[in-house]
């Protein structure tokens, strides 16, 4: 009988902790599970031509722009901006030769409010950029970031 064991301790569990654990198993057919030191699974599909889950590589894409996302929505909000939508996409270009890293990153901001101040977007992508981002400071020693943004307003209907 095959069982599943998910035990997390506290120490393990929180994220500020500098010591943070995760880990992955062999699910079979290229399957991996992984699991966040937070005690959350996620499937990894490293079949090239299955996408029935995420590879490593795309799971880096997504980290990145989750992480910078946090920070401007954030710092918009204290900015008291009028911010109705938010999305952010994220392109990677990787090196030919193994370990095809990815050698440039570009996150494009894509925000939807009213009357949403440029200089206030561009302050908050420079922070989380410069200062907050910890998933993109990891890997900017390796991969180019840049940047970039649009403000669409969103009409009030009468």
């Amino acid at each position: 009988m095959d069982c599943a064991r998910i035990a997390v301790s506290p120490e393990e569990n929180d994220m500020s902790n500098d010591n943070t654990k995760a880990s992955v198993r062999y699910a079979g057919d290229e399957f991996f599970i992984g699991t966040s030191p937070s005690g959350h699974a996620q499937a990894i599909d490293t079949k090239g031509d299955r996408h029935a889950a995420p590879t490593p590589m795309e799971m880096l894409l997504v980290s990145v722009a989750a992480c910078t996302a946090v920070d401007v929505i954030s710092i918009l909000q204290k900015k008291r901006q009028d911010v109705t939508d938010y999305n952010v996409e994220i392109t990677g270009t990787r090196a030919d030769e193994h370990p095809r890293k990815f050698t440039a990153l570009h996150v494009h901001h894509i925000v939807h409010g009213r009357s949403v101040s440029a200089a206030a977007v561009e302050r908050a992508i420079e922070l989380s950029d410069t200062k907050y981002c910890s998933v993109a400071a990891t890997v900017r020693p390796t991969a180019t970031i840049t940047t970039s943004f649009e403000i669409i307003e969103t009409v009030t209907e009468a």
